[in-house]
């Protein structure tokens, strides 16, 4: 099985709303790395392989983001899914509710239909709820997206809008639920992708994450599905 592991990820926007309570203090550094692996054997034999690492500095005007993921799967000496996504977004502060974001994605997907698809996108950002168990981010923001095809190898740029918005919340002290929207509408496709998550604390640093990912695309090459969805469950390491 190919080893080679990559990555991504990313955002959404708009809003005035208020906020509730101001939010705790964050560490300078933060990140976590995770991990989930199946194989089973007999009839089938299958191998998934799924890696995600997540890094954040955050400084007194800035916020900085890093993401990297990796998915491979086998089915008897088959690969039948392998893609590596790496993300890196900054946040300027402007408040301490509203800021300004730049974010960079990249995607390799080996059954797209494209051999990649990169995003820039530059836009406004808000906290529009802040609690001690609830917060809500929420982005607007424009861009523009390029894509490769398999088949032809024509590359094709287009603009687009991204909406997005990130909520976290703690349920007790060892259980987080979260949610992730983008939604990159473009003049060619529009990629809307949720990923919903359910982390619980096992000891100290250790935590099992359930994730739920669904991403759809409005036009895609021929005999490729519209829609992706992947569940995974992971071993997380906090830091």
């Amino acid at each position: 099985m190919n080893r080679n592991f990559g990555a991504i990820v990313i955002a959404f926007g708009v809003a005035s709303l208020g906020v509730a309570h101001a939010a705790e203090p964050v560490k300078p550094w933060a990140g976590e790395v995770e991990a989930g692996i199946i194989v089973t054997s007999g009839n089938t034999d299958t191998q998934n392989i799924s890696a995600k690492a997540k890094v954040v500095n955050n400084r007194d005007k800035w916020r900085h983001t890093g993401k990297l993921e990796a998915l491979q799967s086998e089915n008897t000496n088959v690969t039948t899914a392998e893609r590596y996504l790496a993300s890196g977004k900054s946040d300027y502060k402007l408040t301490d509710i509203d800021y300004l974001f730049g974010t960079i994605d990249y995607e390799d997907d080996k059954f797209s239909g494209y051999d990649y698809r990169a995003t820039e996108v530059l836009g406004y950002g808000r906290r529009v709820l802040s609690t001690p168990s609830m917060t809500l981010e929420l982005e607007v923001g424009a861009g523009s997206r390029q894509s490769k095809l398999t088949s032809s190898g024509d590359t094709n740029s287009e603009g687009l809008a991204r909406l997005a918005g990130n909520y976290n919340w703690k349920i007790s002290d060892t259980t987080t639920f979260s949610e992730e929207l983008t939604v990159d509408a473009g003049s060619d496709s529009t990629i809307s992708k949720s990923v919903t998550g359910l982390k619980s604390q096992v000891a100290g640093n250790l935590a099992t994450r359930i994730t739920l990912t669904v991403k759809n695309t409005s036009d895609v090459p021929v005999g490729v599905e519209k829609t992706d969805r992947e569940t995974a469950v992971t071993l997380v390491y906090g830091f």
